[in-house]
């Protein structure tokens, strides 16, 4: 399996998630379930194949790590869905995983099969997937509070601000889980827990701004607007602890988390 054989997969997964949003928006709960599972067991064949050819988990570059996101959005979508019946949110996560496969598809930053000795860790695979994961449950929270914000019809309640809350607390707690198990591949790599890296910096910042809306919302349960900004420019800090900071001239030569770059 090679990334030439992505789009084989990548097309009939988007189509599949696609069909699903459909099918929510007409109603058709089964049809929804069925065809976005169907799209995200295509999709993770790929990654399988990939790890398999790759003799390495598919973790080491941007490319790898876009390829678990555009599977982990519309999974975080059908949570969503199955958990609030929102018809949206299918749509919106199939929306953005299609914009990630694209990326990959224009950029899928080949690398040979041999990991450097950091990424040789068994800490490493586990922290990467979980803060995958993370990423994509605080992704819906912010497409929601971006739809809260720009496009909702009616006057928000506690009920939507809730769905926010209950993302925000999901993503954060496997954020949490994701950063310790970044510890512990840290001290087994370079011999320390925790440096202060460019990377880590960030990864602070973003942890406590999405601590700062939990925060918030406990003090200030009818403030909604205010918190639903909070939520964006969490994702926004998200965004640069995840690729923005390869670009900072502060990581340039002195990260140690500089070694994806394609």
């Amino acid at each position: 399996m090679t990334w030439n054989d992505f789009i084989f997969f990548a097309l009939p997964a988007v189509l599949c998630w696609a069909i699903g949003a459909l099918a929510a928006w007409k109603g058709r709960t089964i049809a929804a379930y069925g065809c976005t599972i169907a799209g995200l067991l295509v999709f993770f064949a790929f990654i399988i194949g990939m790890w398999i050819a790759l003799e390495r988990p598919p973790l080491r570059t941007m490319g790898e790590t876009r390829l678990w996101y555009s599977f982990f959005l519309p999974l975080a979508g059908l949570i969503v869905y199955s958990r609030w019946r929102y018809k949206w949110i299918l749509t919106f996560s199939t929306v953005l995983a299609l914009v990630f496969i694209c990326i990959n598809l224009l950029r899928p930053e080949i690398h040979s099969k041999t990991l450097m000795p950091a990424l040789q860790s068994p800490w490493f695979a586990p922290h990467v997937i979980i803060y995958m994961f993370a990423y994509a449950m605080l992704g819906a929270a912010a497409v929601m509070s971006g739809y809260l914000l720009f496009f909702a019809k009616r006057s928000m309640g506690e009920h939507e601000m809730e769905i926010c809350d209950n993302l925000v607390y999901v993503g954060l707690s496997f954020m949490t889980i994701g950063m310790l198990f970044g510890a512990l591949w840290a001290k087994e790599a370079w011999g320390h827990y925790w440096a202060w890296d460019p990377k880590e910096t960030w990864a602070a910042v973003t942890w406590f701004a999405y601590l700062a809306y939990i925060h918030y919302r406990l003090g200030q349960r009818h403030s909604y607007r205010p918190a639903l900004w909070m939520l964006l420019v969490s994702f926004i800090l998200l965004q640069m602890c995840w690729w923005g900071i390869n670009y900072l001239p502060s990581a340039q030569g002195t990260s140690i988390h500089t070694y994806n770059l394609g």
